[in-house]
């Protein structure tokens, strides 16, 4: 059975499901949770972004920081206080999500 063996013998078709599962994951969790802020409390995302177009180029490009700034905004405040340190976070997570790829990338083909 192909459970009792270790990682490293598995198929590589068995890793790479998985890669793309994790993947895909990955690219759906700030941008789906952006999409039901918009489609649910769409109040908040115009008051949070000037315009629909700074909104959708951060959900293409940025999707941490933008789910970020768009749960920490106050309407008459903007972001203060913890809600930096949480859109400083999702800055963080967007690089991580992109390097990461990218160093897996360099180890699966090195």
């Amino acid at each position: 059975m192909a459970y009792n063996r270790p990682a490293s013998t598995l198929e590589p078709h068995y890793a790479f499901s998985m890669c793309c599962i994790v993947l895909v994951a990955g690219f759906l969790g700030p941008r789906l949770a952006v999409f039901l802020l918009y489609i649910f409390d769409s109040p908040r995302m115009s008051a949070a972004f000037d315009s629909f177009l700074i909104g959708f180029l951060g959900f293409l490009i940025l999707p941490w920081t933008t789910f970020m700034w768009a749960v920490c905004y106050a309407p008459f405040f903007g972001v203060s206080g913890f809600g930096w340190a949480l859109v400083g976070f999702g800055v963080f997570m967007d690089i991580a999500t992109y390097t990461g790829g990218g160093r897996r990338r360099q180890q699966q083909m090195g």
